[in-house]
């Protein structure tokens, strides 16, 4: 087997002699669930790991990666975890994390085809169009690059804020939205005080109205009580559930 392999297998022995050493209850306390206060959203790199950087521990940080840390409103991976998340885990912080040095960024400053990597590649070429003229007048190409990248979490975090998944969950009650931007020369991150904690924030065009938004979470809560007691109902009857949730609807509660 290629050692390469086997330093993995061999790493994660190492792993768990190590963790269990130190408290002999910490794999058993972790299979007990997570908590986390903070979404990660970064890059696939991977040398920016979001515990190492942060010196958190396992089920500290909810974690997303893709290209360049991008917030996509049509990725449903993306918004798939953004909503396990917000409406479930209910973390506190979201925080998008790109770093300096991305190749991905660097990647869409060009007119070079790279394959399928191109169509992602494009939202980042948005952020440089809408941006083109204080990009352009940097002439130093790794600077130029490094801003970018700044940007372009800037941008991710407003595409956050533009969501019905956070928008729903600032109804009711706080969540915060922060972009940084990692150093692999240093180590360090850099907050750009992009924090978004309300509809205020973005735009009005991007806004849906707190009311509508929270009759529909009443909605959707009631719908759930009203399955969750039909297949109740169908277990102890022995019915087919989708009979026992429309006599659900037409009785009400009785």
């Amino acid at each position: 087997m290629d050692k390469s392999y086997q330093k993995l297998i061999k790493g994660n022995q190492i792993y768990a002699e190590t963790q269990l050493f130190r408290d002999p209850d910490y794999f058993k306390n972790l299979s007990k669930g997570q908590k986390p206060e903070y979404l990660w959203i970064g890059c696939s790199d991977s040398r920016v790991p979001a515990n190492e950087i942060t010196k958190t521990e396992s089920g500290e940080i909810f974690v997303h990666r893709n290209i360049a840390n991008l917030v996509v409103h049509t990725d449903s991976n993306l918004l798939s975890v953004l909503e396990y998340a917000v409406k479930y885990l209910e973390v506190k912080h979201i925080i998008v994390c790109g770093h300096y040095g991305c190749g991905g960024v660097k990647a869409s400053m060009t007119n070079t085809y790279h394959g399928f990597v191109d169509n992602w590649l494009r939202n980042i070429k948005d952020v440089y169009h809408k941006n083109s003229l204080e990009l352009d007048a940097i002439k130093n190409e790794d600077e130029r690059a490094n801003r970018l990248a700044e940007l372009n979490v800037i941008e991710q975090v407003r595409n956050l804020a533009k969501t019905t998944i956070v928008q729903q969950a600032w109804a009711t009650r706080e969540l915060h939205l922060h972009g940084w931007v990692y150093g692999l020369d240093n180590g360090l991150v850099k907050d750009l005080s992009v924090i978004h904690d309300s509809q205020e924030d973005i735009d009005e065009i991007y806004r849906f109205n707190d009311s509508s938004i929270v009759k529909l979470q009443k909605d959707f809560v009631k719908k759930a009580a009203v399955k969750s007691a039909a297949i109740k109902k169908a277990v102890v009857k022995k019915m087919p559930v989708r009979t026992a949730v429309s006599l659900k609807k037409k009785t009400g509660n009785k």
